[in-house]
């Protein structure tokens, strides 16, 4: 089976390759990954004057269209490595389940670094050049976690680069191309959402535990062991509202903040349900209440502030 997954893409239906098929491909429960971040830093940006919805957008469609291309990377290279088969759990699995070829996957991926490149452009055009070092080290990232000899997502450090490259470094740009500056207040705000911008990712990691180790992978879920791990995913969440509550203590946030605990139950749900799961496919709705943890509280963060700065 392993020698037939590299030989090519298995026969199929062209019925099978539908809209569905593609809209899978970017892989869009971690699309908010993308979105909330750029969100959240347009938001703390508005106290600071008018906000610049040009440059919002073009922030908004290059950071989607990147973790899109992220997505597609990472279903190429797993193809290539062999670790998607037809019988893999889980939203990806495009080529080996939907008959659509890896080069046509890796030619798309490519063409959607394109057009985040030349909306890069025009958000240096009126902002700073140096975002050009930091948009292309955040897109030789994006490639790197699962392209090349030494993939990140095969070492501890995913959720690392990830919570760091896909949540504080957006929020942190989408903020300055609105004030021209970086505040000590949006790098503190960053914290709790790259926490769980990382914490998607470790879900996706728990899941896969067992399929990971077998072929070789070092994740932080396998380094941690699986009932580690998730105790490990619970103490991110703490610490995401924690750090909320030291916000609104200190005056950093108004006490508006405090409604992102309408997201906790979304976290327990999480929790719960990979105590529960044994089997990948039992921890799919855990998957999916992580990533709408992290779509939720970030929202309310964004709310939050934004009730705090009018009233």
């Amino acid at each position: 089976m392993h020698a037939q997954l590299q030989s090519g893409t298995p026969h199929i239906p062209e019925s099978n390759r539908g809209f569905r098929a593609w809209w899978q491909l970017t892989r869009p429960h971690t699309l908010t990954a993308a979105f909330v971040p750029v969100f959240l830093g347009t938001a703390l940006a508005l106290p600071s004057g008018k906000i610049h919805f040009g440059l919002f957008f073009a922030m908004l469609f290059a950071s989607l269209l990147i973790q899109a291309a992220t997505n597609m990377f990472n279903e190429y290279y797993d193809f290539k490595r062999g670790l998607d088969t037809e019988h893999s759990i889980g939203i990806g699995g495009a080529i080996v389940r939907d008959g659509i070829s890896p080069r046509t996957v890796m030619v798309l991926a490519l063409t959607l670094y394109g057009i985040s490149l030349l909306l890069g452009i025009y958000i240096c055009m009126e902002t700073s050049w140096w975002l050009a070092l930091i948009g292309s080290l955040s897109m030789l990232c994006g490639y790197l976690y699962t392209g090349g000899p030494y993939p990140i997502a095969y070492t501890p450090l995913g959720e690392l680069f990830a919570g760091f490259f896909m949540g504080c470094l957006i929020i942190l740009i989408s903020y300055f191309i609105q004030t021209g500056d970086v505040s000590g207040i949006s790098i503190l705000v960053s914290i709790p959402v790259s926490i769980l911008v990382g914490a998607i990712l470790l879900a996706n990691n728990i899941r896969d535990h067992d399929g990971d180790k077998e072929f070789g992978r070092k994740t932080l879920a396998i380094l941690l062991g699986r009932e580690n791990a998730i105790r490990f995913l619970a103490g991110m969440f703490i610490t995401a509202y924690l750090l909320v509550a030291v916000f609104i203590a200190a005056g950093i946030a108004s006490a508006w903040a405090a409604i992102v605990v309408l997201s906790a139950p979304k976290a327990i749900n999480a929790v719960k349900g990979f105590k529960a799961g044994k089997a990948p496919i039992q921890m799919m709705p855990a998957m999916k209440a992580t990533a709408q943890t992290n779509t939720i509280f970030g929202f309310l963060l964004s709310v939050g502030l934004l009730i705090g700065f009018f009233l």
